[in-house]
């Protein structure tokens, strides 16, 4: 290799990595410097967290060299990752529930000789956490922390073996706005004292934003990179998918008809009052920060959670819905925002998973599960959602996280469903992905389904919503038509402006 690999952090030269015979990067390159953000961004299945599990030691490659500060480093084992200063963030948290969160952010080093000093310990994570520029109770169980600042304990914990070079897997999935600026100041500090980041997300905006450096991957290799500066948001996409998206939210042309859902005074433990009407070919838009209360009111309108009050109507009928079940019966459908807890079996096929919402469309006469039936639905909807697969008999835990999320979507389109409540519908999806369920969600629409959308990301609100709906702290603070919405008139009802 001719090039001076003294000025490079990382260098990653011709990685290669198969699982099943499938190959999964086919010869990487990939380059970091020291004080560095540089974004790794693709496709869902492209193999950016694959070659991520390579440098942390997660992952054993099957060829290639991997250099750090110029000298050949031979890592094939997390510990090892870490003794050579690389620390990860995964998309799926790896913490203790029943520890504290200073237990977590020190698992690597609680104590020498078997004696914690929890004095000593406790002091240490509130400054780790204050320096992210965030505040919690280090003393309190993780279980008891929410889903924004679990994603921070991961930071802190990776920070707490001083990493050099510091790996974030779509680390503002979960946080808010402002959560997601105090993320990017606080790494914006890191990059100032030498720490090399990778930042691996399907936003675009805030790639933008933070990185100094990209590099585009799809299919297990790359296919461009450089200075973000030289790069346009176009340009990126196209790199990603392999071809030009000429928009990004198809036009809406669904007839919406008569009420298809209403909730009056629904009330629960972080909701109350809430009334809306949703009607048939309507995509309706739920707007709030984390944390306001959306997946809650869904997962009460689907039978999840019990409300405190208030009714439901379906149809114009008063429905009793006690459990999911009873949900179901009534023709709601929820995509709900955590896939790997709520959305899916892992450890189940592929096929099951997308066929159990209706098992009478795979059994025979006797209730007897037809496999071949079972075989040509799951065909049919991996096919239809593009899912990344060799094999839908493969277990839903080998696929990436966006595919996990197509999945998902796919075993509620396998149902007749009327009303759909999409959670977060597109959270940890690439560009291509994003595109491809927005369509599915107009074809929907233009059938007559009635469909509420929650989302963190106001432009796909604004892109895809007939009407929204403004919630903040449980109450709905207001509506927005299509023609009324924006971005400043959304956040100025979430901070109780006017």
């Amino acid at each position: 290799m001719s090039e001076n690999l003294n000025e490079y952090r990382v260098r990653m030269s011709g990685i290669k990595k198969s699982f099943a015979g499938v190959k999964a990067l086919k010869g990487v390159d990939f380059s970091l410097r020291p004080g560095e953000i540089h974004a790794l961004v693709g496709e869902n299945g492209a193999g950016k967290s694959t070659l991520m599990k390579v440098l942390s030691g997660a992952y054993d490659c099957d060829g290639g060299e991997i250099y750090i500060d110029g000298v050949v480093a031979k890592i094939g084992t997390p510990r090892r990752g870490k003794e050579l200063g690389v620390g990860i963030v995964y998309q799926d948290f790896e913490l203790a529930e029943d520890m504290t969160v200073a237990e977590n952010i020190f698992m690597d080093n609680l104590g020498s000789r078997g004696i914690v000093r929890w004095g000593r310990l406790f002091a240490s994570a509130r400054r780790m956490v204050e320096n992210l520029g965030f505040e919690m109770d280090v003393r309190a169980p993780v279980r008891d922390v929410s889903v924004a600042y679990k994603q921070i304990v991961e930071i802190a914990k990776a920070l707490s073996t001083n990493a050099r070079i510091l790996i974030l897997d779509e680390p503002t999935a979960v946080l808010t706005p402002r959560e997601t600026d105090k993320l990017f100041g606080t790494m914006r500090v890191l990059k100032e004292s030498g720490v090399s980041i990778v930042y691996i997300s399907h936003r675009m905006d805030e790639v933008f934003s933070v990185a100094d450096s990209i590099t585009t991957m799809r299919d297990g290799e790359v296919t461009g990179g450089g200075l973000i500066s030289d790069f346009g948001v176009d340009r990126v996409v196209e790199l990603m998918i392999g071809r030009k998206l000429d928009t990004m939210y198809p036009p809406r042309g669904a007839e919406i008809g008569g009420e298809a859902l209403r909730v009056e005074n629904l009330s629960g433990d972080v909701f109350k009052n809430v009334t809306f009407a949703l009607h048939k070919g309507e995509i309706l838009g739920l707007f709030g920060l984390v944390g306001s209360g959306r997946s809650e009111i869904a997962r009460a309108i689907f039978g999840e959670d019990r409300p405190a009050g208030g009714k439901i109507y379906v149809g114009g009928r008063e429905a009793r819905i006690g459990s999911p079940y009873q949900g179901r019966r009534h023709g709601i459908a929820l995509i709900p925002e955590d896939r790997k807890e709520q959305g899916l079996v892992l450890e189940m096929p592929i096929r099951q998973n997308m066929t159990m919402t209706d098992m009478k469309k795979i059994c025979g006469p006797l209730g007897v599960i037809s496999v071949s039936r079972e075989k040509q639905t799951a065909d049919v909807l991996v096919k239809r959602l593009s899912v990344k697969t060799d094999d839908a008999g493969n277990r839903a835990d080998s696929l990436s996280g966006g595919n996990q999320q197509k999945v998902v979507f796919a075993k509620w389109l396998n149902t007749d469903s009327e009303i759909m409540i999409m959670d977060e519908p597109t959270r940890g999806v690439d560009v291509g992905a994003k595109v491809e369920i927005y369509s599915i969600m107009n074809a929907l629409a233009a059938r007559g389904v009635a469909i509420l959308m929650i989302s963190s990301e106001l432009n796909e609100i604004i892109g895809m919503c007939d009407r929204t709906l403004v919630i903040d702290n449980g109450e709905i603070k207001g509506e927005l038509s299509r023609g009324e919405i924006s971005e400043a008139g959304a956040m100025r009802l979430v901070v109780g402006g006017v």
